[in-house]
């Protein structure tokens, strides 16, 4: 039998831009005005794998100086050492945050070179199990007034959405008789046929999380994330025994272990994991597993085109989150986005990798230094 070797990685090339967002977006903890996405390209020979995330700036310069050292030289298809030598490398300067978003960040790219080195599209080399994927529409931010919220409502209905969800939690939890205006707003737009989300991103404290959930009873409100922090799997534990909606957290979770005790712990119904966070592609994975040795499902937080094909490969998958801000991004930097249709996505089955090609003057303008 003869065995196949690929040229070793030869360039690893980090890159920041801040897009700006098309009116400025507040969630229940948090406001912005723009967007940054940190862009990793690995080379070997003629193939490039891409990864990002959506982290602060400083994940390039951690890319630059930590981990590309490390992948340059390498077998491009050894992302499990990879992966080993790059989590040792940010021990000391920590492995969660910044570090961890980097690192996640070349770990999906090197998954992504591995399968166009193969000529598989990714979900086919990781084994797929779950296609279509079911998608949710995401947005519908605090500072948005009623018009805005609409038009995005309406957007989200001609694409065919069959789940939304919107921000609440407004100045963290200090308008609550908004956010039930708000939500009942949208449940009148979506009509009884579409599922309704609501994300606090821990605004509200237990007692007040509490009662917007049975207020929001009224309204079939399924999914409620995170009502208190996801650092308080106490919090959100009680928040799921005492409502009848799914509590569902773990975005910010930025390891194995974080993403284990929120499961451990029976603080909620649905896991959500986001790639661009947790260790990459690798953790996510490992993650996924977890859940359901827990009896959980998963749901991939933001980055819907990296995180597609990865949930497509996944038993346990529920949902890829359709985030406005990322969406728009992702079909202004890359040929190839994807585009769901009737509440589900299908990855690429023709291309290999991701199926995404980088466009580098369409965000040229927004490059940072």
């Amino acid at each position: 039998m003869t065995v196949h070797r690929f040229p070793a990685v030869e360039a690893v090339v980090a890159t920041a831009y801040a897009v700006p967002t098309e009116r400025p977006e507040a969630d229940g903890t948090l406001s912005w005005d723009a967007t940054t996405l940190v862009l990793v390209e690995i080379r070997a020979g003629e193939q490039v794998g891409l990864g990002w995330t959506y982290g602060a700036p400083a994940c390039a310069d951690v890319v630059r100086l930590t981990l590309a050292p490390l992948v340059v030289g390498r077998d491009p298809t050894d992302t499990g050492g990879a992966w080993i030598a790059m989590v040792d490398a940010v021990r000391n300067i920590g492995r969660g945050g910044i570090a961890g978003m980097a690192l996640s960040a070349v770990d999906c790219a090197m998954w992504d070179l591995k399968a166009r080195l193969l000529g598989l599209p990714l979900h086919m080399l990781l084994g797929a199990a779950s296609e279509p994927v079911e998608v949710y529409g995401s947005g519908g931010f605090t500072n948005w007034d009623s018009e805005a919220l609409t038009r995005q409502v309406d957007r989200w209905l001609a694409q065919g959405m069959t789940r939304v969800k919107i921000k609440i939690g407004q100045d963290h939890g200090r308008r609550e008789f908004r956010d039930l205006e708000r939500v009942a707003q949208v449940r009148s737009l979506v009509g009884p046929g579409v599922e309704l989300f609501v994300d606090a991103n821990g605004a509200y404290t237990t007692a007040q999380a509490v009662r917007i959930a049975a207020a929001m009873e009224a309204h079939d409100v399924r999914w409620f994330e995170e009502p208190v922090s996801s650092d308080d799997p106490a919090g959100l534990r009680a928040v799921r025994e005492l409502s009848r909606a799914e509590v569902a957290a773990g975005e910010y979770g930025h390891d194995l272990a974080y993403l284990a005790r929120l499961c451990h712990a029976g603080s909620v119904g649905c896991l959500q994991i986001d790639i661009t966070r947790c260790g990459g592609l690798t953790e996510f994975l490992r993650a996924a597993a977890v859940a359901a040795a827990h009896g959980l499902q998963v749901s991939a937080h933001c980055a819907p085109n990296l995180h597609t094909p990865v949930l497509a490969a996944i038993p346990n998958a529920r949902h890829v989150e359709w985030f406005h801000d990322h969406e728009r991004i992702e079909n202004l930097a890359f040929d190839g986005a994807l585009t769901p249709s009737g509440g589900t996505v299908r990855p690429h089955s023709d291309r290999a990798g991701h199926g995404l090609h980088f466009r580098p003057a369409a965000v040229e303008p927004f490059r940072l230094p």
